[in-house]
């Protein structure tokens, strides 16, 4: 009976087909807590006793040291108007081993943990992304990660000292003007010859684009395609996608022109090769590693695409965090700060409750990696949410800033980061593909406890393993079946907690929101099969419902990390209840447009009557908004757990430094403040403004004199940090170089 059953599904199609690319992916990493919200059931006490990550007293040291001093050596506003890393900032970066930090100490590296390596990028990028890019570039996928994990020996000792030391700047040369998201399809071509003397070599020809970096780095890791027509090194004549190390100065390499992205500068442009030789010994890991150059790259994404990416874009949201509810104490309208307003206060505790929940994932990620795990499908949910939240989050600092934000020059603080928020959204998988195709599409196979297994006994013809595997699904099914009624009629209360407080509902609703999440898969896996893949807005609805619950536990996990400190539970509530919104957003999403015969008409009707009248969550009340704003309204110990490793300006540098130096004063000044609001609501003083009312308050002793003087120094220095730039005409305007009409487009290489 299951023979005939495994020929039904193959001759119909039913289940998702895999291509060798797909397969190397799926093989590529490990499952963690995805695997257990995909079986509807995780183990929060597991969740809980796992470690949840700390700095080593050298990396601490480091980022207090090195890294803090960095940020105060760059003016990120003579960077983007130069678009140059200055001279002493790149020493200092390559003297203080910041090109090295993932490189083992033996070969002149820093031997940094994932962590330490987030947390330096979380700094930098925040404070330039010419400088930020600058060290992510050579710690992320790239020449030292790949050579330390696949290099031979030889390699290894000619190239990581030189790329600890700064004497090698890498990038990494995969994009192509018809290989972007799809970059297994590049048309980078390595062709193998024996030369005039019978050593085997490369002849390549590629145009990349898009390359961070490539202007000003003197070692490509570069992907190509290899093709052995005259089959020389006994493997067949098409060998697939191998990593090969080119050097700056190889005849036929054109290197050095630019790309401008938008927002923030940085170095970034193509790479063309033209009869580029190279022997192919040359091939990174060696030739051992010819044609597996796309597992070696799926291998370093597993884990690799948490780090950068996220660090950079949890670092804009915690700047973000940092500035605006002090600013909206800075700046006041209509006689009072704006961050009373209900309307800013929602803003306001969306970029707290977000920031808290992103870099509660970013560092539970980031451990989990440096204990050995690579999950690929939570490293694409941390590079799609954290991106797209950045930008969200950017957004709503924008929108309270308001003129101070639109104002370009020194003084403006969010707008570079507003402006590049495009960039983290674009690379290592542009997050529309992210979500509506790799986080489920990827996740569904691998994470599922049985998909993966019975896709793997059908392709192998094993109807023993198929029959074992599919009873065993059969029986995953019917277990969530009957979870996901008793939970729904319980409203999670059957789920139980491994805690007590008013955190408990959360994993309560969690556990809710996983059997159901579990019990639509195995029914999308059943009804929709193959045609998943092309349903990519059902995909990305699955994303989502998986993404938001991977974030929520992220954010229970920091919470007790941090001792369940009662003064940062609004931040986690605010955050478990907007996470459980979107959750229950998604679900809704996914009912109403499941598209399967019978079982859709019945989601789309009853179920999603069902849906909506229980639902897993609702969006955070005001009140809530309210106190989750209010921690960043003054210096208590929540708002610095906040923005812990912000890099703060000194209170005399334009923007930040001078804002965070006036909302400084404002605190100190808050008690003198109030006793002016009490004697005028109490008729004592008359409805007086700035000096006058001072003055009045003094003369009528109901402040002393070191009071008055507290109070002018905060308001003189409020007025000051409301100022945005203003340019002379001849510092506004500017003559071009050269005009449109004399600039060129590279010619493409026929690859």
């Amino acid at each position: 009976m299951f023979a005939q059953l495994m020929s039904f599904i193959e001759k119909n199609n039913l289940l998702p087909q895999i291509s060798d690319t797909e397969r190397q992916a799926l093989e590529s990493g490990t499952v963690w807590v995805d695997g257990e919200i995909f079986s509807g059931s995780p183990d929060y006490n597991r969740i809980l006793r796992e470690p949840y990550g700390q700095l080593t007293e050298e990396e601490q040291a480091f980022l207090d040291g090195p890294c803090e001093e960095l940020c105060r050596m760059v003016d990120s506003w003579e960077v983007n108007q130069t678009r140059k890393l200055p001279a002493d900032v790149e020493k200092f970066i390559k003297d203080n081993g910041f090109m090295g930090l993932l490189i083992p100490k033996e070969f002149g590296g820093k031997g940094f943990s994932v962590l330490a390596r987030s947390a330096v990028m979380t700094k930098l990028t925040m404070t330039s992304t010419n400088v930020g890019t600058y060290i992510v570039i050579p710690n992320s996928l790239g020449a030292a990660e790949l050579l330390t994990h696949y290099g031979t020996q030889q390699q290894k000792m000619q190239y990581l000292p030189k790329l600890a030391s700064g004497e090698y700047v890498p990038c990494f040369g995969l994009t192509e003007p018809t290989a972007g998201s799809d970059a297994a399809s590049l048309k980078a071509e390595a062709i193998v010859f024996k030369d005039k003397d019978g050593e085997l070599k490369f002849r390549m020809n590629f145009r990349k684009r898009y390359i961070t970096l490539a202007p000003v780095a003197n070692l490509i890791s570069l992907a190509a395609r290899v093709k052995d027509p005259d089959n020389l090194l006994g493997k067949g004549e098409d060998l697939g996608i191998t990593v090969v190390l080119l050097e700056k100065g190889t005849k036929g390499l054109q290197i050095g022109d630019h790309h401008l992205p938008i927002g923030d500068s940085f170095y970034n442009g193509p790479i063309i090769g033209k009869d580029v030789v190279a022997p192919i010994t040359d091939t990174l890991g060696g030739t051992e590693y010819i044609g597996k150059g796309w597992q070696m790259l799926m291998e370093a994404l597993a884990g690799g695409r948490a780090i950068s990416l996220p660090a950079g874009a949890i670092g804009a949201a915690k700047s973000v965090a940092t500035v605006t509810g002090p600013y909206s104490i800075v700046r006041q309208q209509f006689g009072m700060s704006i961050g009373n307003m209900e309307g800013i206060e929602a803003q306001i505790a969306k970029i707290n409750g977000l920031t808290y929940m992103l870099d509660g994932a970013r560092i539970y990620t980031c451990a989990a990696i440096d204990r050995g795990e690579a999950p690929p499908v939570l490293s694409a949910i941390l590079k799609q949410q954290s991106t797209q939240l950045a930008r969200e989050l950017g957004t709503a600092g924008m929108d309270v800033f308001s003129g101070a934000g639109v104002m370009q020059g020194p003084n403006n603080i969010l707008g570079p980061g507003y402006c590049s928020a495009p960039v983290g959204i674009t690379v290592e998988g542009a997050n529309i593909m992210t979500r509506s195709l790799i986080i489920y599409g990827q996740g569904a196979i691998l994470c599922h406890p049985y998909a993966n297994k019975v896709l793997s006994s059908l392709e192998q013809k094993d109807v023993s393993a198929f029959r074992a595997n599919l009873l065993g699904w059969m029986g995953h099914f019917a277990k969530n079946f009957a979870r996901s009624i008793v939970r729904g009629l319980t409203r999670g209360w059957s789920v139980g907690s491994p805690v007590s407080g008013p955190q408990a509902k959360y994993y309560r609703r969690l556990g809710w929101a996983s059997s159901r999440f579990a019990l639509l898969t195995d029914l999308a896996l059943f009804t929709v099969g193959a045609k998943l893949k092309a349903r990519g807005n059902l995909s990305g609805r699955f994303a989502d419902v998986l993404s938001w619950q991977y974030l929520a536990i992220s954010a229970l996990r920091r919470y007790e990390a941090e001792g369940a400190k009662a003064e940062d539970l609004p931040l986690l509530q605010w955050s478990c209840d907007y996470a459980l919104a979107r959750i229950q957003e998604g679900f809704e999403g996914i009912y109403a447009n499941f598209n399967a015969p019978v079982l859709g008409l019945w989601l789309k009707t009853i179920g999603l009557f069902g849906l909506k009248i229980n639902p897993i969550g609702s969006e955070p009340s005001d009140q809530l908004g309210h106190q989750a704003a209010e921690i960043s309204y003054s210096l208590n110990d929540s708002y610095r757990r906040l923005t812990e490793g912000t890099y703060i300006p000194d209170a005399s540098e334009p923007g930040a430094g001078r804002l965070l130096e006036a909302f400084r004063l404002l605190n100190e000044a808050a008690p003198a403040a109030a006793k002016l609001r009490k004697a005028v609501r109490s008729r004592e003083l008359p409805r007086l403004a700035g000096a006058e009312l001072i003055e009045a308050a003094v003369a009528k002793n109901i402040i002393s004199k070191d009071e008055a003087n507290q109070l002018g120094a905060a308001e003189q220095a409020r007025l000051e940090a409301i100022e945005v730039d203003v340019f002379t005409p001849e510092e506004y305007f500017r003559e071009m170089p050269r005009s449109q009409a004399d600039m060129e487009l590279p010619q493409a290489v026929n690859a």
